[in-house]
């Protein structure tokens, strides 16, 4: 790294963590601070959702999962996000914001009693704090990799980045949060069209990897449908299936992403948003994605060792970035780092504040004590990541630490929501469903991670078939438990200690908009066109260009 790469490096990020404190002044009620005043406009919210799916992790993360296993995770972010942003965007958050409620959890009350609430909330502080983790780590692999630092100066550059983002997080909410995240995922994305590039000449093209990989070991890694998982016995139909769920997962359950959609100023751009988002992450995911199998094709690093494949992306950049390229890389990993610590820090604490703290603990206080209290529990949700620091550095990568943790609890809450909204479950059912899908979880991972239960097959909880196995659990509790119990027909849009602050707060927001235009919705601006393109385009890379 030059003076003049640090230069660009400081002056992008300083200048948009700048921005979000500017941002940050006016923002006093819980309204403003938890939904931005649900005053965003789509192009905004989508940009800050392709910031907060694409992180450093991700950067990471997938370009070393790509080397080890190959193309197959280009299916989360196809078919997985496609469907998972749709599914969000166009039924079950238009169903939360319709309600007035803040947080999805918050619906799961109403739908399900306050006991699936609770677990809801804290199932989403474990599952995005764990992710928070990975972030964390796979800043340092950059930080050490790419950058050069020393260990101790990288974890002390990691500890400033988090508390500047908390910063002005804590001060602006989801706001300051949306305008910084659209500002650095612009810088990310010109990061990831230069490194690709570089990587691309190197090789000589995808027709020069693909012919120096042609009759070797590798030459499987360019194609979805001869990955047959960790034991070469899993059918990749399975993968395809578990990947679509973890997307579909993490576009729903996810508050961070759930958050954004419930701060549109009307359901069309809410559509919109979801669409645009995935739309942009789809490419950039798909090109850092391809830096793996083109680190094959590269004679000094086609054959490290796995403990090593979580360095190919910072080992690229350093090797094959010239002066001035390097340093807008760096920046937008930097800019990665900052807008995921500052979209985590947003959602986590408004989960905190209303799904647990004041429904459960301080139930009645006024506006500005639950405004505090968020902004302190941003500082919180983002010390949580440093605690899963020692069972990420146990895992052969990060991509095996995600897919190890997601079935256990993210799958059959994912499950719950979207039974939820689109079927008559009992309201019962919602808990039942939850804690047998979840028990299932638990069982998987101790017997894939801790102790190997000899009596249970290896088909049964291995880590693809898991999250199959997870929804199906999850899904056959609540479609018996509704067949003893009967069909719900109750109101999802209270409750009974609908009172208070949470009461208060929910009617001060304001009034519901169907769409910004002053007639009806042109027929070329539906948003239904634009979420059959993307799935078509989804369902064509996975199933064709890569397969």
């Amino acid at each position: 790294m030059t003076p003049f790469d640090w230069l660009i490096v400081l002056s992008l990020n300083a200048a948009i963590i700048g921005y979000g404190l500017y941002l940050a002044r006016g923002t006093e009620t819980s309204g403003e601070w938890f939904l931005g005043a649900r005053a965003l406009p789509w192009w905004a919210i989508g940009l800050s959702m392709f910031a907060t799916n694409v992180d450093n992790a991700d950067l990471v993360a997938v370009t070393g999962s790509v080397y080890r296993e190959g193309l197959h995770i280009i299916t989360v972010y196809a078919l997985g996000s496609a469907a998972g942003g749709i599914l969000a965007a166009f039924f079950i958050t238009p169903a939360i914001y319709r309600a007035g409620f803040y947080t999805n959890a918050e619906y799961l009350e109403a739908r399900f009693g306050p006991s699936t609430r609770l677990l809801s909330a804290l199932i989403q502080l474990q599952y995005r704090s764990s992710m928070l983790g990975m972030m964390i780590w796979s800043a340092h692999l950059l930080l050490t990799r790419l950058v050069g630092l020393s260990a101790a100066w990288a974890w002390l550059l990691i500890a400033i980045l988090v508390v500047l983002a908390g910063l002005y997080t804590a001060w602006g909410g989801l706001r300051s949060v949306v305008w910084t995240d659209t500002a650095q995922g612009i810088v990310m994305m010109l990061a990831a069209v230069i490194i690709f590039a570089a990587v691309w000449q190197t090789v000589g093209g995808w027709s020069g990897m693909s012919q120096t990989l042609q009759g070797s070991p590798h030459e499987d890694l360019i194609h979805i449908g001869r990955y047959r998982g960790d034991d070469g016995q899993t059918s990749p139909w399975v993968v395809v299936v578990a990947w679509t769920i973890v997307g579909s997962g993490y576009w729903t359950v996810n508050h961070t992403q759930t958050m954004r959609l419930m701060g549109s100023r009307s359901i069309w751009d809410m559509k919109m948003a979801a669409i645009w988002g995935v739309a942009l992450s789809f490419p950039i995911m798909v090109v850092s994605a391809t830096l793996g199998v083109f680190a094959r094709a590269i004679p000094e690093l086609s054959s490290l060792p796995t403990a090593e494949v979580d360095t190919i992306y910072p080992t690229l950049a350093r090797q094959f970035l010239t002066p001035g390229l390097k340093g807008i890389v760096v920046a937008g990993v930097l800019a990665a780092v900052v807008s995921t610590f500052d979209s985590m820090g947003s959602a986590l604490s408004a989960i905190f504040t209303r799904d647990v703290y004041a429904r459960f603990l301080v139930r009645d206080r006024d506006d500005h004590h639950y405004v505090q209290a968020g902004r302190w529990a941003t500082v919180g949700v983002l010390a949580l990541g440093f605690l899963y620091l020692p069972f990420i550095w146990k895992q052969p990568n990060i991509i095996k630490a995600f897919t190890t943790l997601i079935p256990v609890f993210v799958t059959p809450l994912f499950t719950v929501y979207m039974l939820g909204v689109l079927t008559p479950v009992h309201r019962r059912s919602g808990l039942i469903g939850l804690l047998v899908g979840s028990t299932y979880g638990v069982l998987a991972l101790v017997d894939r991670e801790f102790y190997d239960v000899a009596a249970i097959p290896t088909w049964f909880t291995s880590r693809w078939p898991a999250f199959c196995w997870s929804l199906l659990f999850t899904t056959a509790t609540m479609a018996i438990a509704t067949a003893v119990l009967g069909r719900d027909t109750g109101n999802t849009t209270t409750w009974s200690e609908d009172k208070g602050w949470l009461h208060r707060s929910r009617e001060a927001l304001p009034v519901l908009r169907e769409h910004p235009f002053e007639g009806g919705v042109p027929w070329l601006l539906q948003p239904r066109w634009a979420a059959c393109l993307l799935m078509l385009a989804a369902a064509y890379v996975t199933l064709v260009l890569f397969w």
